[in-house]
């Protein structure tokens, strides 16, 4: 019997092995292409179950399949491809179960645009999410670790998880929270795999506790690694499997639910938009922005912005309000590229308050102390103003990456972090090593926090693609590790970013990353090849070029 109809006899959804199903689950917003064996989509925790049950008893008999849960598809780092069983969780997984005072209960296929909405009918928010909210999932926000423009006030979706469901490799699903030491211990006694599953783990913290806490990487976000020093306090006791479990990129198991703690925002009132044409000071202008204390720090460049003004209307199409009016709000920008003086970089710099004076007058104090450097500043003083900056910004990787004709992005060195202070040392290394290379390549991320996405374009078909992606990203993340840095802030590790894992944290917490994997899944039947398990090679000899 083929695996088709194997999977298709034990469960309640549906399995496709259609070309164009194939193909479309084959890559993601990545540089990578894998082709999937099969696509389920599994109707309920059951058909997960029955998946689990199934792989591993495969694996035991010595026939290798694999299940990778995918979500929204928008992940940079391939982390959801896979040549064997891709688990599509948007069709059935998508419910929202239940609002709190302040939370929520979400199934992972829950897109966050429509959450968003909800959640704002009910003057709630959850602030860790991305520029790619439009079309990114809460699973897939959980499974990287996502953050976005508001992380500098708020923090990443590590900040905001409460509680999760995950069907694990018992073929059982199981609930993950926050522990006290007495909880801690009475779950040591579970019979079975969840009681083993706390006593290894413990002890695999507990044993390398200062080992752990002094690998935590320096940065004010990251999301390289499994996150050991986060799940164990030992002054409190307390013991957290969810703090793990973000980031982790379905390679632990499957999550079936998340309890989000969510937050009543600040108004948002007053966007600073810096045009910078120098980018030497850029260093000098975030250190001094962080002084006032901003909600967030944006920032997009030169060929983003003149690939916006060339899709005006697709821009204007995004935004709320009458056509006529949003097009003759773009006026200054577009005179700008007519006069040939688009800067190199805009900065947004977002203040907000409960109080609409103190967010303006924040604002004002900045835009006034930015005068000894000369620069242009626009203060906007409406939403319906600045949204247009926003959208720029939030779609400035899917603008570059549908619509340069003959060049492709290139998302390899796209998401590292060092601390701000670190800056001025370290932009003119890195400026240095990119020249050496000759791409065209594009600025944007998130300046406040020191995390820069950087996509190179390269050409279709580039028969050099292999040895730049090889050679560039060493020469990169050798920088970055040398600054004491995160190699990504958000993106997560997948194929692209795994390979350097062991040189980010050392040999022996790469050690205690494996042990964590075989802790939950010791028949490697969960998302293989990523984390840990990564390899340049393979990525390099699966490249969608």
């Amino acid at each position: 019997m083929d695996l088709e109809k194997q999977i298709q006899n034990i469960i309640k959804g549906e399995v496709k092995t259609d070309a164009a199903t194939l193909a479309a689950f084959s890559r993601d917003a990545s540089l990578y292409q894998l082709m999937p064996k099969v696509v389920v989509f599994p109707h309920d925790v059951a058909d997960l179950k029955a998946l689990v049950k199934f792989a591993s008893s495969e694996s035991a008999a010595g026939r290798s399949l694999s299940l990778t849960p995918r979500a929204g598809g928008s992940d940079m780092s391939g982390g959801a491809l896979t040549e064997s069983i891709a688990i599509s969780m948007t069709k059935y997984f998508n419910r929202v179960k239940k609002f709190g005072k302040d939370f929520a209960v979400v199934e992972p296929g829950v897109y966050y645009r429509d959450f968003e909405k909800l959640a704002a009918k009910k003057g709630l928010l959850l602030p860790s999410f991305p520029a790619s909210k439009e079309v990114c999932t809460l699973g897939g926000m959980v499974a990287n670790n996502a953050g976005g423009e508001l992380n500098l006030l708020y923090g990443k979706t590590e900040r905001y998880i409460l509680e999760l469901k995950m069907v694990c490799a018992d073929g059982q699903e199981h609930t993950f929270k926050s522990l006290t030491a007495a909880e801690l211990e009475q779950n040591k006694r579970i019979p079975g795999f969840e009681g083993q599953l706390y006593r290894q783990l413990f002890d695999l913290i507990h044993s390398h506790y200062d080992l752990i806490h002094k690998a935590k990487p320096r940065v004010s976000k990251n999301s390289a690694g499994y996150y050991l020093w986060n799940v164990y306090n030992r002054d409190t006791g307390t013991f957290d499997i969810p703090k793990l479990l973000v980031g982790s990129q379905g390679t632990l198991g499957i999550i079936t639910e998340i309890k989000f703690r969510l937050v009543k925002p600040n108004k948002r009132e007053h966007l600073l938009v810096l045009f910078i044409n120098d980018l030497r000071p850029l260093p000098a202008i975030v250190n001094h922005l962080l002084k006032f204390h901003p909600q967030s720090i944006e920032s997009y460049d030169e060929h983003t912005f003149k690939v916006a003004m060339k899709l005006l209307p697709e821009i204007v199409a995004r935004l709320r309000g009458g056509v006529l009016k949003l097009f003759f709000g773009f006026l200054p920008e577009l005179w700008m590229v007519v006069r040939g003086g688009v800067p190199k970089l805009i900065i947004l710099v977002e203040f907000s308050s409960n109080s609409e004076a103190e967010a303006l007058a924040n604002a004002r104090k900045a835009q006034q102390s930015l005068k000894e450097f000369n620069i242009r500043t626009k203060l906007v003083l409406s939403q319906a103003a600045a949204e247009k900056y926003w959208v720029i910004r939030r779609e400035s990787f899917s603008l570059l990456r549908h619509h340069v004709r003959g060049l492709r992005t290139a998302p390899f060195i796209d998401d590292f972090v060092v601390r701000p202070e670190f800056l001025p040392e370290f932009l003119p290394k890195l400026y240095e090593i990119l020249d050496k290379y000759k791409l065209l390549f594009t600025v944007a991320g998130h300046v406040g926090d020191g995390n820069f996405h950087i996509i190179p374009l390269m050409k279709v078909g580039e028969p050099r693609a292999a040895a730049i992606i090889r050679d560039l990203g060493r020469e990169v993340y050798d920088l970055v590790f040398l600054y004491q840095g995160s190699m990504s802030g958000e993106h997560n590790d997948g194929l692209v970013r795994g390979p350097y894992l062991e040189q980010m944290y050392g040999p022996q917490i790469f050690q205690l990353f494996k042990q964590t994997k075989l802790v939950f899944d010791p028949a490697g039947i969960f998302n293989p090849g990523k984390k840990t398990e990564a390899t340049l090679e393979f990525g390099l000899q699966h490249l969608d070029f």
